[in-house]
């Protein structure tokens, strides 16, 4: 599990992350109301997940804390491939998975390669390959 740190709902911009219903999410938009005569500025976020590609939306006060998770960058090699997944041993810990290639990089990850992957919360991302096998 990555770590998660806390910031204040009114500081986050367009491109940062956030964590809603327990996934995390890139901010697309952000929205600040005037306070009222008694209240505080109101904040409404649009985000797209950054797994699921799912549209979010939260409205809180300018002042509230919200979740952001830290995302782990870290290299694997590639053991084996089968079919749309690769078989990975991190380069740091030897640990082994599966993760899915993206469309964006099927036909380019061949065994014996360096990957870069993300470490996103309880999930996993291939992201480029660093280092093709000689």
């Amino acid at each position: 599990m990555s770590e998660i740190k806390h910031k204040s709902v009114g500081s986050l911009k367009k491109g940062d992350t956030i964590i809603i219903d327990g996934a995390a999410c890139v901010v697309s938009s952000t929205q600040t109301s005037r306070p009222g005569k008694h209240g505080h500025a109101k904040v409404r976020l649009q985000a797209v997940g950054m797994i699921d590609k799912r549209k979010r939306e939260i409205v809180m006060p300018g002042h509230d804390h919200v979740e952001t998770p830290v995302i782990g960058k870290k290299n694997a090699q590639v053991l084996s491939i089968t079919g749309t997944s690769a078989n990975l041993m991190d380069m740091e810990t030897y640990e082994t998975f599966d993760l899915p290639i993206p469309e964006e990089l099927q036909g380019k990850v061949g065994e014996g390669d360096t990957i870069l992957y993300w470490q996103i919360l309880s999930d996993r991302v291939m992201k480029q390959v660093m280092q093709k096998a000689s």
